[in-house]
This record gives structure tokens, C-alpha cells and sequence, in this order.
């Protein structure tokens, strides 16, 4: 991997001084922080200083709702903190959707953000503006930072917000000469340890583990959902031992994709809402009750609903449950799964049945559907598409999702073969992450093939850091599934006002991405045949370089998913 060089300064002691931009470095290195992810503005270059001396990488980025993106994709791929550092004024506005993003999709990263000197408060200095209050609403933790002396404690302090409960955003606003100031080394508060990280893996009332092992070894037909927090507790084997050991068909959202393993006998995608429907137990594993899960409606109401969050807000709301269990999920899977073992064999030889007949139902929706997964319709078939990436994955593959409808479309086929392997914005449903998760996942796992799919339209709201992943050879496999509309949108536009007017404000210009890609230095492939989808696939993989396959899909074609969206009833 090309990468820009950095020289790191030895120095044998401290320097009898320190600026707050070294100090910010500091405490980045302490936190284990190894790219901050920018865009220049004069507020902060001090900052960059202090991260070549503390041997901190520099990526600068062409936006700064991508430097928040990325920041936010580093961390969902490796589970450390990632790193944004903005300007003051518009470099930290253009940051708010990244930093809500994180924020709906639990995510911990730190936003640190310019501000004019303390001593021009309210006097109209460059680019200020009240960043506090209006990250405030958005992140587990904002704050100025007022002294110099403080910087590297409030770095902490904002980090150990990040990681309370389930997991999120931070902001820290440190004016011009807070971090150009000079103080005595020796008065400046430096954390040396991250202790707070190690209390972290709670596992809530032990009564209510004894409960639901109760329940478990009564059921008869129970399912669980295992959800994002399942890969942000790094709680894979406790998830796969639970499912496998209590015999319990398992679905699977989010960064919970990949947790089971394509064919493995509990892996299940197509039945979900048959087995919500008939189940007598049901079990949510770090997924609220949002618009995905329909508020909670989407579950049985003669079943016995069980849900397990790190976050105590999220239990029960929006739907009552029978027992809502708080803390990490890995800790309390392994607790439920000693707590049942040897009880009447855990209940589970008796739901072989279950399991069979779910797994008949699987069958008849693959097969509903396989006619559209294999047609060499012109124009492409989205479905096709998304069949063609799924056999192009291999097991290390990373799998992102940025789009509407072709997006949709591929939630119900493609398969990542672990976990962490597939990404995409989360609950805010945000349009250009793909290409900072992009760059965010190759630089954090250089070892990994990174595959995403973009709709036509949200490969443009930040597609020009395409180029950023050229510069930082950053290489990735970008499929365009281009269809020159909104689709996701013009659906329920044209269901509400008909074809006349339902074709206004989504319609795209016929844009022939492979170009772009070549102009800034990548591969790039029209492709309009279903059949040469997969050879175009392999000459990017061949090419090493940042890609973009640009795939011609059928415009009228809509994913259920789409079609049965609340907003439209």
C-alpha cells in the first residue's frame, strides 16, 4: 500500500514545552490512534505537526462529510476510535451528517473541529460559529476546550463518552490559540492509561439470564435476530456457540451479516418475517425497534419477545417485551448458554422441526426468485447484479452497501463469509458512505479485498474521493448499479402522484462512471450484458486499482423492500 511519508521525531525526553496541536497528537497516540482522516484549514495545522512527530497518519480528504464518514468506517471495521479533524465554521457544518450518521449507527468516533481564539469570542472571527450546540444533539459527548493545559485530558475525556453504553460520537471544539499556545510540559494533564476500556463488558441482572434460559428450554419454536452489536461487542463464537448449542434458527441485520457463514445449518435470510410470524420466542440481539422492524409490529404478538441491548434506552421501546436483559451481548449469550446447558437438553433436539420447516420455506423463496437472480434481461437486472457480487465475494471479501433501491436489493442475497465483512450507513440511512468506508476499510486492512456497490446517485455526493483512494493507493472495487433515477424515491413518488408527475426531482443524467474512474487514475468498465458483469468483476480485481465498474440496471425494476416502505402507504 502506497502511502505518503511520515517522519517520526525520537526525541530522548520531553520537550520543556508543548503546543495544544502536539498535545491533541498525544493523546491521540495514547488512545491507539493510528490516521486521523482531514481537510486543511488554518485553525488546525498544528494538529497535523504534532501527528507526524507522534507518527500519526495523515489522510486529507476532498470533503469533510468524507473525513467523518471515513472516521466512522474505521471504527466499525477494527473497533477502535476513528479520528476526524475539521476546520472551524462550513469544515465543521460539512461535517454534522457524517457525525449523525455515527451517531444512529452507534459508532465511536471523534470530531475535533476549529474555533476562532478565545480572546475574539463574539466578535465575528473567521468561521465562527456555536459548533458545540449544534453537535450537541448528535453525539454522546461536546465540548470546547478552554484551556491549553487541558487538551489531552479533554481528548480522553471525549473518548470515554464514546465508549458509555452503546457506543457513539464525540466532538471536541479547540480554538486557534488554544492549540498554538506553548505550555510547560510538566503542567499539562496527559493520560497514561485507558483504563475505562476494560469495564466495558457487563453482564446485567444474573436473574434475567436465568430467565431467559428458562424460556429457552421451554420453547419450541424460538428465533433470534442477531443485530449490529453482535460485531460491536466482538461477540462472533458467543453469538455462533448460542445459536448451534440451543439448536435456534438465526437471522441476521447490519454488521451482524456475516456472523454465521453461507450455509451453515442456523443461517437463514429469506424467512425472517415468516419466523417472526410463527415463532414462540423471539430474540433481538442489538437491533432497536426503528423503522426496519417496523416499530415492533413486525413481531408475532402471541410470541414471547426477548431483547438484549448495551443501551438501556433501547429496551422496550416502542413495543412492550417480555424481558429486556442490558450490557454486552457476547456476555450474555455465553451466560444463557451455560445457564441452559444439560437443562432438559436445552429444549433443543425437539426443534429440529422447526428448523426443517423453516428451512423449506428458505427453499421456496430462493426458487420464487431464481429466475430473476439468473436473467440476461437488457437492461440488467438488479437482481442479477446482486447475484453476480455475491459469487464474486470471497472470504475476504469486505461488502459495503452505499444506494437506495439497488442496495435493497442486495441486503437479500449477498452474503459476506465473516464477520465485520459488510458495512453499510446504518439507521440514518445516509446516501456517501461508500466510498469513506471505502478508503477507511482498505487503509485499516490493507489485507482485505473491499467491494461496494453504489447507487448512481449516491456515488455522486462524494465520489470525488475516489481520487483520495488513488493518491493513497487505496485500491477498491466500486460496482455503480446505474439506473439514472432515484429509484428508492421515485417509486413512492409515482405510486402517490402517477408517471406524470411522478418522475419529477429523481431523474439522473446518463452518466458513464467508468470514465470518471480513468480521468483519476483508476480502472474503469462500462458494463451492459448480464453475462459480462463477472469478467469485468475479475479485470478489476486483476487492475490493483481503485475501480469502478459502471453496470447499466433495468430502471423499472424495484426491490420489495422499496415497494413495501412505510412512507408509501
Amino acid at each position: 500500500m502506497a502511502e505518503r511519508a511520515v517522519k517520526v521525531v525520537e526525541q530522548s525526553a520531553p520537550a520543556e514545552t508543548i503546543s495544544g496541536g502536539h498535545l491533541v497528537a498525544k493523546a491521540l497516540k495514547q488512545e491507539g490512534v493510528e490516521v486521523i482522516f482531514t481537510l486543511c484549514g488554518g485553525h488546525i495545522i498544528d494538529i497535523y505537526d504534532g501527528c507526524i512527530d507522534e507518527g500519526i497518519k495523515i489522510i486529507d480528504v476532498r470533503h469533510e462529510q468524507v473525513a467523518a464518514h471515513a472516521a466512522d468506517g474505521y471504527a466499525r471495521v477494527t473497533g477502535k476510535p476513528g479520528v476526524a479533524v475539521v476546520t472551524a465554521g462550513p469544515g465543521t457544518t460539512d461535517a454534522v451528517t457524517g457525525v449523525a450518521n455515527a451517531f444512529r449507527a452507534e459508532s465511536p468516533m471523534l470530531l475535533i473541529g476549529g474555533q476562532g481564539a478565545l480572546d475574539q469570542h463574539r466578535m465575528g472571527s473567521l468561521q465562527d460559529l456555536p459548533h458545540v450546540d449544534i453537535m450537541r444533539p448528535i453525539t454522546k459527548f461536546a465540548s470546547s476546550v478552554l484551556t491549553t493545559e487541558r487538551v489531552a485530558d479533554m481528548v480522553a475525556m471525549a473518548f470515554r463518552e464514546c465508549y458509555a453504553g452503546a457506543p457513539g460520537p464525540s466532538f471536541l471544539e479547540i480554538g486557534r490559540d488554544i492549540l498554538d499556545k506553548s505550555v510547560d510540559f510538566k503542567k499539562a494533564v496527559l493520560p497514561k492509561r485507558q483504563g475505562y476500556r476494560f469495564s466495558t463488558k457487563s453482564l446485567g441482572d444474573p436473574k434475567d439470564v436465568e430467565k431467559l434460559a428458562d424460556i429457552l428450554v421451554r420453547a419450541k419454536k424460538p428465533c433470534i435476530l442477531l443485530g449490529t452489536q453482535v460485531w460491536t461487542c466482538r461477540a462472533t463464537e458467543s453469538a455462533r456457540r448460542f445459536v448451534r448449542e440451543m439448536n435456534v434458527p438465526a437471522y441476521m441485520n447490519g454488521a451482524g451479516r456475516g456472523t454465521l457463514p453461507p450455509g451453515d445449518p442456523h443461517h437463514f435470510q429469506q424467512t425472517r418475517r415468516y419466523a417472526f410470524d410463527n415463532a414462540d420466542v423471539i430474540i433481538i440481539v442489538g437491533t432497536p425497534f426503528d423503522f426496519r422492524m417496523g416499530y415492533g409490529k413486525r413481531l408475532g404478538r402471541n410470541a414471547t419477545v426477548v431483547q438484549i441491548d448495551l443501551d438501556y434506552r433501547t429496551v422496550g421501546k416502542n413495543r412492550d417485551i417480555d424481558l429486556g436483559l442490558v450490557g454486552d451481548c457476547g456476555v450474555i449469550l455465553d451466560a444463557v448458554t451455560q445457564a441452559a446447558s444439560g437443562r432438559r437438553d436445552n429444549g433443543a433436539k425437539g426443534r429440529e422441526e422447526w428448523l426443517n420447516h423453516l428451512r423449506i420455506e428458505e427453499k421456496k423463496a430462493i426458487d420464487a426468485r431464481m429466475p430473476k437472480l439468473m436473467s440476461d434481461a437488457s437492461p440488467i437486472h438488479p437482481l442479477r447484479l446482486a447475484h453476480e457480487l455475491n459469487q464474486f465475494l470471497t472470504e475476504d471479501t469486505i461488502f459495503i452497501g452505499d444506494g437506495g433501491d439497488v442496495v435493497t436489493f442486495s441486503g437479500g442475497v449477498v452474503q459476506p463469509h465473516q464477520p465485520g465483512h459488510w458495512m453499510d450507513p446504518g439507521p440514518l440511512g445516509t446516501l456517501g458512505v461508500g466510498t469513506p468506508f471505502a478508503m477507511a476499510a482498505k487503509f485499516a486492512r490493507p489485507e482485505k479485498e473491499v467491494l461496494c456497490l453504489f447507487g448512481d446517485g449516491s456515488f455522486s455526493l462524494t465520489g470525488w474521493d475516489f481520487e483520495t483512494c488513488v493518491r493513497f493507493g487505496l485500491p477498491f472495487i466500486g460496482v455503480v448499479g446505474n439506473n439514472s433515477h432515484m429509484n428508492q424515491i421515485r417509486y413512492g413518488q409515482i405510486q402517490k402522484y402517477g408517471k406524470e408527475r411522478g418522475e419529477v426531482g429523481n431523474k439522473l443524467g446518463d452518466v458513464p462512471y467508468s470514465k470518471f474512474a480513468e480521468m483519476l487514475g483508476g480502472y474503469g468498465e462500462e458494463v451492459r450484458e448480464a453475462s459480462q458483469i463477472r469478467p469485468a468483476l475479475e479485470r478489476a480485481r486483476a487492475s490493483g486499482k481503485a475501480a469502478l465498474i459502471n453496470v447499466w440496471i433495468d430502471p423499472n425494476a424495484y426491490a420489495p423492500g422499496t415497494m413495501n416502505q412505510t412512507m408509501y402507504k
